[in-house]
């Protein structure tokens, strides 16, 4: 069959809704309705091939603020085919003219811009000698020497080709930067800081002057033992030795790129944003060393959300899910160093090209806030001219390889600052909140180190994508996942950060201020005598330390073992003598001795972060803070019930996606502490503030009410879309419209429903909740003429004033908006020319060249059911 396509159909028009509450283009927002432009979402954006112009720059910067974003991330990289002579040398004189202009008009729209520090990832590029390259090791003449990786930078901008560098040598490192020194340093117009992508240096174990780094740091040559670092039999001889290899890689890192980059970084007058996983080395360090520690969410949670979609064709054993542990290793490390900013790349892969939905995003999001991130970074928006695109042609645009597209050419554009609103809500609360941790829980890493690595050149590369490789495994990682079952709030510990912490009355202090009651050490074998003689002095100062089953029994490394295992084991018996010490073979029962706050109701699967509240007023001439808990349900196990806060005082909610404060029941409860009614369906979240004085008490459990379904046809008429002019029709019952036609099974666009309906009589309250079932997408809504909201994510309900409705003939209007992925099958079937990328090109989710022409349709519009539920006082 043949179609009708309207070739300059522009993006307002395809997604044009019949309501007028329906957002036919984003919401302006300016930088004074904001709290900074930190607290709003932020974004990657591509530039591809570095082939941008100021005009375009300014068009494109403008429709991110109107959105509601709060900054780019620049980061150049390949072309795109048939637009050579547009691109622009890295750093040239018109590179640096036209990057000048973007962060002048990111001043003058409240956007601010971030930039790699290079093109592509990682560090690398033209002018890297071999000296200067990434190395590994190899056996010459029967010693260790080093060869090159030749590993060339992934994904560079044109001219931006070249070997990756040796991040373990600073001289390198410092060589490198130079580059930027004579050029960006030079510009009048600055980010607001340089980045560095996760570490992705393949096999690359070694550095020229390894050996001597290993001998000055560890006290013997390498080549002494090269027999037990050769070995992979596990052999107690060749796992100490290769704790002493592991040690010297994570302090070379340490020392010779990320410290060296952040002061560099700081002289040009930068901060930095570093994505520490993947990295050979401790992360909690490494993160530390940056002023904006970031994390990644690549690949879909898995939620047990009803409704919520995961890409079947997602491969979980080749790329891993998020892990709410992993993304702990950055927010501790700020949280210990005082960083306001955790950062986080965030919905990379969460479904493939077109075909990712805001209702997926949020849950991800929401994932991040409870784990600490409160600066979200989208992955992420490609530069595409206006002439390469809807609206202006009946094309995509210019993509990157890897979904998801938060641009101008997304089918969610329109209805995207309903997401960040709803994210600038949250960050708002978190980054102005402080953290409210009470164990301070301290990572082996040495008994990771002691078990062989997985990754490739033979070192454990510590990734946010395989934590069953590295994290899970580990009884550290064990022990956090029953910590956070069981409701209990900490951070992670490393040796070096346990070398900074102070004893005080409230217990141990970090250089930042934070507070912890208790630190924990999971069950270790290995432990650096300089890391239990801090927690002999700590717990000699009044410190409580609970050793959960075992001392740590020897010493990490090889030089002097047994001498330094002697003292460990000696450290231990003093240990013993300590009364605030503690071996425990019931953890949680001495956590509860001991007094260490826990929210009991995180083991019905809600997600939690507790945080403080500067106060606002003063009791008994002492300031208190307002305990702030954010809450997200994630499970399918819990929707309503009285929950016990270990915080106590005047409760408060705040629903922070429809920006309304909540009053929420509290009763006294068992053992007279407070209880709160918290109802929170899954896939919903809220903000409770518990503040000094003292809570009116109510023993009133909320009512359920009897739902009433519409059974009622439904008109459903097509708007603006592709293909165009698909034909009304009457559905008796809500079925995807894909099933109406052929050509509707390829309609891409807005459609509008319309029915009535009546109300039982003796329908008395005060608002009633509408629950449109399963969406597919966005649906917004009015009633009897009347905007009433837009529904985007999982649950999609809506709340309606009982003023609005009437006893009979109610006319109920909902359009909906689906996504892309239907045109696309016949897109790319009719224009395949439309991928016309250098380097990858397009890729799917399995990273195979991209094909929607043999997708099925994905089902579109209303599948219901719909209930109207009215609230009963």
């Amino acid at each position: 069959m043949n179609y009708s396509f309207l070739a300059s159909l522009s993006l307002a028009v395809w997604l044009t809704c019949f309501s007028p509450s329906c957002a036919q283009t984003p919401k302006k927002i300016t930088p004074q309705q904001s709290q900074g432009t930190t607290a709003r979402p932020w974004t990657y954006w591509w530039w591809m091939g570095n082939a941008v112009n100021e005009v375009d720059i300014t068009q494109q910067l403008e429709q991110f603020s109107q959105a509601g974003l709060g900054g780019v991330h620049i980061i150049p990289i390949y072309g795109v085919k048939g637009y050579e002579k547009q691109f622009i040398p890295f750093l040239s004189d018109r590179w640096l003219a036209v990057f000048a202009h973007t962060v002048r008009e990111g001043k003058r729209l409240g956007v601010g811009v971030d930039l790699t520090t290079g093109t592509g990832w990682p560090f690398g590029g033209p002018g890297i000698t071999p000296a200067m390259a990434a190395k590994k090791w190899e056996i010459a003449n029967g010693k260790l020497t080093a060869s090159l990786t030749n590993q060339q930078v992934k994904r560079p901008a044109p001219g931006g080709q070249g070997l990756v560098i040796d991040y373990f040598s600073k001289q390198a490192v410092d060589q490198y930067l130079q580059r930027f020194d004579s050029t960006l340093n030079q510009s009048p117009e600055k980010p607001r800081a340089v980045y560095n992508d996760s570490y992705e240096v393949y096999g690359a174990n070694w550095t020229a002057n390894f050996l001597t780094e290993f001998k000055t740091r560890r006290g013997y040559d390498l080549n002494s033992q090269l027999a037990a670092f050769l070995d992979t039999t596990q052999t107690p001889n060749s796992i100490l030795v290769h704790q002493d290899y592991h040690q010297t890689l994570a302090e070379l890192l340490l020392d010779g790129f990320a410290k060296p980059w952040t002061s560099w970084a700081h002289k040009a007058g930068y901060r930095t944003r570093n994505q520490a996983h993947g990295a050979p080395g401790n992360l909690i360090d490494l993160y530390a060393a940056a002023d904006i520690p970031e994390t990644e969410s690549f690949g879909s949670s898995r939620f047990p959300i009803p409704g919520l979609r995961v890409d079947a064709n997602y491969e979980v054993d080749r790329f891993g899910t998020p892990n709410p542990l992993a993304m702990k290793f950055v927010s501790s490390a700020a949280n210990l160093m005082g960083k306001p900013l955790v950062s986080s790349e965030t919905g990379t892969w969460l479904a493939n090209h077109f075909q990712v939905s805001l209702s997926q995003i949020k849950p991800q999001v929401d994932e991040l806030f409870a784990s600490g991130i409160n600066h979200v970074f989208y992955h992420g928006i490609p530069y595409s001219p206006p002439s390469e695109g809807w609206p202006r042609v009946d094309s995509p645009g210019w993509l990157f390889y890897a979904s998801t597209n938060y641009g101008p050419t997304s089918h969610f554009w329109p209805h995207l600052p309903l997401l960040n609103h709803y994210i600038e809500r949250c960050q708002t609360r978190l980054q102005s909140s402080k953290p409210d941790n009470d164990v301070l829980v301290y990572f082996p890493i040495h008994d990771l180190w002691a078990t062989q690595a997985k990754s490739a050149g033979g070192i454990h590369q510590l990734e946010v994508h395989h934590v069953e490789r590295w994290l899970l495994p580990q009884p550290f990682g064990q022990l956090c996942e029953q910590l956070t079952a069981h409701g209990y709030s900490f951070d992670y510990v490393s040796d070096a950060l346990l070398n900074s912490l102070t004893a005080t009355e409230q217990g141990v202090r970090s250089a930042s201020g934070s507070t912890y009651q208790v630190i924990l050490v999971p069950p270790a074998t290995y432990i650096p005598e300089t890391s239990l003689r801090q927690l002999t002095k700590l717990a000699q100062q009044g410190v409580r330390v609970i050793f959960d089953k075992q001392f740590p029994q020897q010493a990490s490394g090889f030089r002097n073992h047994q001498a330094r295992t002697e003292m460990v084991q000696q450290l231990g018996k003093t240990l013993q003598t300590v009364p605030t010490v503690k071996v425990s073979s019931d953890l949680f029962g001495t956590l509860n001795q001991m007094g260490v706050r826990v929210e009991g109701w995180a083991s019905e699967g809600l997600s939690f972060i507790r945080k403080r509240r500067a106060a606002s007023g003063k009791e008994a001439g002492v300031a208190r803070d307002t305990t702030q808990y954010f809450i997200t349900n994630l499970s399918n196990r819990f929707h309503q019930n009285w929950i016990t806060l270990s915080a106590t005082g005047q409760v408060t909610g705040f629903d922070p996606l429809t920006n309304q404060q909540k009053a929420l029941p509290i009763r006294q409860g068992k053992n007279r502490k407070n209880e709160v009614y918290l109802a929170l369906e899954p896939g919903q979240s809220l903000f409770i503030n518990v503040s000094p004085g003292a809570p009116v008490y109510t023993n009133a459990t909320p009512s359920s009410a009897t739902a009433i379904t519409l059974k009622t046809p439904w008109q459903i008429q097509f708007g603006t879309g592709r293909p165009a002019r698909i034909p009304s029709a009457t559905m008796p019952n809500l079925v995807s419209w894909t099933t109406l036609s052929d050509s509707a099974s390829y309609f891409s666009g807005t459609a509008r429903y319309k029915t009535t309906f009546d109300l039982p009589a003796g329908a008395i309250a005060s608002t009633y909740t509408l629950d449109l079932g399963d969406v597919r997408e966005v649906a917004d809504v009015q009633l009897n003429g009347q905007p009433v909201g837009t529904a985007w994510c999982i649950p999609f309900r809506l709340s309606i004033p009982a003023s609005l409705l009437k006893a009979h003939d109610n006319q109920l209007e909902i359009t909906v908006t689906n996504l892309s992925a239907n045109y696309m099958r016949l897109y790319d079937r009719q224009h395949p020319g439309w991928k016309k990328f250098y380097d990858i090109n397009i890729v799917d989710i399995r990273y195979k060249p991209f094909d929607a022409t043999s997708w099925d349709a994905l089902p579109s519009g209303l599948l219901g059911p719909i209930t109207l539920t009215p609230t009963v006082k």
